[in-house]
């Protein structure tokens, strides 16, 4: 960005550890620079990504900016209420109430949205309140949440409510590796089929060690093990001054070629607009509710954002430190993540994990009925106790206990 250049780097491994892809959606925890950019490397050079519709979230990042505020201010007494000033966890977990778990907070925050209970000028978010709780109370064991809220959200804890939705926090999904963190490719005959050269490791890479859902602290420990599984394998298959092949001819001159394409786009559409679309499609329709008709939704959507970027402006036709330049790029990345998970969640017609489809649910009154029926009436309240009232998330291990790609 810098000077304008263009570098080329012959390697004989190339490792991607680009991270995830979490600025595909309207609230993530995600820098601003995890836009799938390795994800969308390896799909363009026509290998799958795997898993993508895995998604977690964390049920209370601030609203616009993503930062996270913590659970513990929840188990310090905060509350969360819809914009009727209702206590509504009381409904969806009549035991935790606003310590339930975080898959079960982030689906009923999104639900009292979806149905019109949002607060703000959008209806679009909710708020946690901690200005019932003492200001010495907040002082002594939330400071790093009262100043974070009033950086982020503008509020003082002590007098306003914090904004807050359910924020992307990590993708269990992306590009397939072995245990060594070579990329295979797994849509072959042979699964295990390494392509030579190519590794990744971290949130970017999918060696399926987390399953359909992450558990706390893993993340950092994936990129530890991994990314030392790619420097040992290339220890054991590379030596200094190892031949290269050569290049190809013209090697190079199509991706320029994209390039010099973006840098002169001139369509009626501005990269941000483009972008805010393609993160409203994902948080509305692809996030913690999923149903078969918002996902059909969501899949006739996010095609149409993709077929808006080829109507894409770039105002600034420079090299050096054209950051409009940069950010097109990066939501064309973003655009192929977030149709590969769209369509990936439309296609799995179960709940698996962070993957929660409320029409593949056990219903509460079949709860209820087997309990009283075929079980001792009060086991309907030991269950009641620990999950939802609204469902219970079942898996069909028999048709999908397998990888989905795209």
């Amino acid at each position: 960005m810098e000077d304008g250049t263009l570098h080329r780097f012959r390697a004989t491994n190339t490792i991607l550890a680009t991270g995830g892809y979490g600025r595909a959606y309207f609230s993530a925890t995600s820098a601003h620079t995890c836009t799938g950019d390795g994800n969308a490397m390896v799909a363009r050079a026509g290998l799958p990504l795997q898993d993508l519709e895995f998604v977690q979230f964390h049920p209370t990042g601030i609203y616009g900016a993503g930062c996270l505020i913590t659970e513990g201010s929840r188990g310090e007494g905060g509350i969360l209420r819809n914009s009727e000033g209702e206590r509504f966890m009381e409904r969806y977990a009549p035991t935790a109430k606003d310590l339930a778990s975080r898959d079960v907070v982030s689906r009923s925050m999104t639900m009292e949205i979806r149905e019109g209970r949002g607060v703000g000028p959008l209806k679009d978010h909710i708020y946690l309140h901690l200005n019932h709780l003492p200001p010495e109370v907040l002082k002594e064991r939330l400071p790093g949440i009262s100043e974070t809220a009033a950086i982020f959200a503008g509020v003082d804890v002590t007098k306003e409510p914090i904004p807050v939705l359910p924020t992307v926090h990590y993708n269990m999904g992306g590009i397939p590796t072995n245990y060594h963190g070579e990329v295979v490719d797994i849509k072959g005959d042979n699964p295990d089929t390494v392509i030579p050269g190519l590794m990744a490791a971290g949130e970017a890479a999918c060696a399926s060690v987390h399953g359909a859902n992450r558990l706390g602290a893993n993340s950092l420990l994936d990129i530890v093990v991994f990314g030392r599984a790619c420097a040992n394998r290339v220890a054991e298959i590379s030596r200094p001054g190892d031949k290269q092949k050569p290049l190809e001819k013209g090697a190079g001159e199509k991706t320029i070629a994209w390039l010099d394409k973006l840098r002169n786009a001139n369509g009626s559409l501005p990269t941000s607009k483009i972008r805010l679309n393609t993160q409203r499609i994902m948080q509305n329709n692809a996030a913690v509710f999923r149903t078969q008709e918002t996902l059909e939704e969501g899949c006739q959507l996010i095609s149409k954002a993709w077929e808006s970027y080829h109507d894409v402006k770039i105002s600034d036709r420079s090299l050096i430190w054209n950051s409009d330049l940069i950010e097109t790029i990066e939501l064309e990345n973003l655009l192929i993540n977030a149709c590969i998970t769209m369509y990936s969640a439309e296609a799995r017609k179960e709940s698996r994990g962070a993957h929660a489809r409320e029409d593949f649910t056990v219903c509460y009154l079949a709860c209820l009925f087997y309990c009283l029926f075929f079980l001792a009436p009060t086991c309907f309240y030991v269950v009641t106790a620990i999950v939802s009232p609204r469902c219970l998330q079942t898996r069909d291990d028999e048709r999908w206990m397998k990888h989905s790609l795209g």
